[in-house]
């Protein structure tokens, strides 16, 4: 999920949404950290990377890195603040917006289907729904070129969520607060990330299928692929006992971290068929390495989801992002995946092109602040612009750059990386 209300804040926030791992423009000098083993996951370096994140006030930090030869799994922290339990590597939590490239899966099967064409128009499947609905297509909708206002950046959106947690939205709800706003731009003449998109999506697979799409992905996605621990939320998360991550919003403007637990509010009320997925790091690296293989659908729909559209030039991040799939030019090599964020998580989903190699986190807190301060900083540089960038490395077996690891560390680039 996102942000997008313009302010400085929250354009970072759009960022860390959006990226699966934020690419860093230099290259640097290699660092010594991630060479003794071209070929083995360092746990030092990884240990490092949870031990930061934990300082920087996510409470729990779990990551699953696959480098096509060996799992290397790692947990810091604690799932639950209340009981203190530890947080596991196997834990369930919010996926966030890694849910669009789900929801994407579908819509292709759709189109291998041939009930949906890709480059027809909204009004077709959603008749009377969508201003200007003659002007936007599916795939429009599916790489974020409609120029759709984003429901999240409504400038109350998420004052109003803290102010009644519990309550579910509706389509209409979402849609009736998107449609309010001017478009971000014409149909197609433009790239801007929206949430509204991806419920417009759900509208048409439900309508379509008759099915629910908590159903859809269980019979089309998890089942299929044997995710035992992965299901979208309806509206809430059911497994949140032992097993389960808890997240938290995190205000850091008092100087000491304040915690609310958001575990229990309902993330499919309003992040839907753009975020209500719960998962598993293994889970969620099963799932990006089947897509990546086309195990969901045909080649032909692999290719359309890999045709990207060119970012914003002001955009941090060096890739594009194609039908719910964002390809991401790091330092080490070029992903493919999403990240997600909801009220209390920060996750990441990467996989090599070839589906062989895959990298997995999450963090179980979110910056809940209005306003800048060193708090919130330290969090983006810590999570986005190190620790994610750091497991594409590792997940490739490749030197971190000392950019890199500066941005981890905090310290000036070239000094304390080795």
């Amino acid at each position: 999920m996102d942000i997008e209300t313009g302010t400085p804040r929250t354009f970072r926030r759009t960022a860390l949404v959006l990226t699966a791992a934020v690419a860093l423009t230099g290259t640097g000098v290699a660092a010594a950290a991630g060479t003794r083993d071209a070929h083995r996951v360092n746990d030092t370096l990884q240990r490092e990377v949870a031990e930061r994140v934990i300082a920087a006030g996510p409470p729990g930090y779990l990551a699953r890195i696959d480098d096509g030869r060996r799992v290397h799994t790692l947990a810091e922290g604690v799932a639950d603040r209340r009981t203190g339990r530890p947080i596991k590597a196997g834990d369930q939590f919010e996926a966030g917006s890694n849910t669009k490239t789900f929801t994407a899966v579908l819509v292709l099967q759709q189109v291998d289907r041939g009930r949906l064409k890709l480059d027809a128009p909204v009004e077709r499947y959603l008749p009377g729904v969508v201003p200007n609905g003659r002007n936007i297509t599916v795939r429009m909708l599916l790489n974020h070129t409609s120029g759709l206002f984003s429901y999240t950046g409504a400038p109350d959106f998420f004052t109003d969520m803290e102010n009644d947690p519990q309550h579910v939205h509706t389509d209409a709800e979402l849609l009736g607060i998107a449609f309010a706003q001017e478009p971000y731009f014409a149909p197609g003449a433009g790239w801007k990330y929206s949430n509204t998109n991806y419920t417009l999506l759900g509208m048409i697979l439900r309508k379509q299928t008759g099915k629910s799409m908590p159903a859809l992905v269980r019979e089309r996605i998890t089942g299929p692929l044997g995710l035992r621990h992965t299901y979208y939320a309806d509206p809430r998360a059911t497994g949140t006992g032992p097993g389960y991550a808890r997240g938290y919003a995190i205000k850091y403007g008092s100087g000491t971290p304040e915690y609310t637990d958001t575990s229990d509010w309902p993330i499919g009320g309003w992040g839907g068929a753009a975020g209500a997925m719960i998962t598993t790091a293994s889970d969620l690296s099963r799932f990006f390495s089947a897509v990546m293989r086309a195990e969901l659908f045909s080649p032909a729909q692999l290719a359309q989801m890999k045709t990207t559209v060119g970012l914003p030039a002001d955009f941090p991040l060096r890739g594009g992002y194609g039908l719910g799939l964002f390809r991401t030019d790091s330092p080490c090599g070029s992903v493919w995946g999403h990240g997600g964020d909801t009220m209390g998580h920060h996750s990441t989903a990467v996989a090599s092109e070839d589906g062989r190699r895959t990298a997995v986190t999450d963090a179980t807190g979110e910056p809940n602040d209005r306003d800048e301060n060193p708090g919130v900083e330290r969090y983006y540089q810590t999570i986005v612009f190190g620790a994610d960038t750091v497991n594409i490395c590792q997940m490739f077996g490749k030197p971190v750059p000392a950019e890199v690891l500066a941005n981890l560390r905090g310290t000036t680039p070239g000094t304390g990386a080795r």
